[in-house]
């Protein structure tokens, strides 16, 4: 097995993935199945989301994690989903000294954490250590900080980012045609289409300047994200994969019309990622539990 992991980004949207997949579910779903086909399992998950942030980066280092519910107002079942996977202390540990960040000896899985694994790895069987995102750094920043994990992915650990290409939750409140608030499967809008498909051509073309100055420089930059920590993690995964090879989108989606759910792999390794998706066929969803 291959044990050099390709650097990701996912989209997770919002908590009701976990109970209405779509198929943005069914694609991590199939994520999860080629990774293990090609790669095997990581020995461990160094996750970067938009939800657990400090003003300074720090690991959570705990021997266990617990789904967290940061979100209210969604139904019932949703809050009885679980997601306990082992942490990685001594891993934590070892990562803490070579980046000089501290480490807590806290657990728990925000949202943006444990829906994107529950369709990876759905035995929760495969260690996690969160890294905290700082939302004030700045997209070079964060791909400094990404560099520095280049080796820890050549290690058997894989480096996964999660927040969203677009981030607008007000736009989810606009009208839809028929005067009543847009619906889930809604056209896209324009403004939405634009970004994401400037993003996507801009990583193609490998442009890391023009992409760590999207706010400034990409279409509907501000309207996609008002504010940024949703789109910062991909950022991290970006430095990590290194800066050789071009970021690979594997996954182009999108909710209410607005709300983007692409996915991508960095590094070397992400068009074979590319290549291997395309050869899995899609199956059935599994039922929440």
């Amino acid at each position: 097995m291959n044990t050099h992991f390709p650097p990701l980004f996912v989209s997770h949207g919002s908590p009701m993935i976990a109970l209405e997949p779509g198929d943005t579910g069914a694609f991590l779903q199939r994520l999860g199945r080629t990774l293990d086909a090609h790669w095997g399992r990581p020995r461990a998950v160094l996750a970067v989301s938009a939800h657990t942030t400090a003003r300074e980066p720090v690991l959570l280092g705990a021997d266990r994690h617990q789904a967290v519910y940061d979100f209210g107002g969604f139904p019932p079942p949703l809050y009885q989903l679980r997601y306990d996977a082992p942490g990685e202390p001594a891993l934590a540990a070892a990562l803490g000294e070579s980046l000089g960040v501290p480490v807590l000896d806290h657990g728990g899985l925000d949202h943006g954490i444990w829906t994107a694994l529950r369709f990876l790895y759905p035995d929760a069987s495969v260690p996690v250590v969160p890294l905290a995102l700082t939302p004030q750094a700045s997209p070079g920043q964060l791909m400094a900080l990404g560099d520095r994990l280049e080796d820890l992915s050549r290690d058997g650990v894989l480096i996964l980012g999660t927040g969203s290409i677009t981030h607008n939750l007000r736009l989810l409140m606009r009208p839809g045609a028929s005067g009543a608030r847009v619906a889930e499967d809604s056209p896209e809008m324009p403004e939405s289409a634009a970004f994401r498909d400037w993003f996507a051509q801009r990583s193609a073309e490998r442009d890391w300047a023009a992409l760590a100055a999207y706010r400034a420089r990409a279409p509907h930059a501000v309207l996609m994200h008002p504010t940024d920590e949703h789109l910062l993690p991909w950022f991290v995964a970006a430095g990590a994969g290194g800066h050789a090879a071009a970021p690979v989108r594997v996954h182009d989606g999108v909710t209410f019309g607005c709300l983007g759910m692409d996915a991508y792999a960095f590094g070397p390794q992400g068009q074979a990622l590319q290549q291997a998706l395309q050869q899995e066929m899609p199956q059935a969803m599994p039922q929440a539990q």
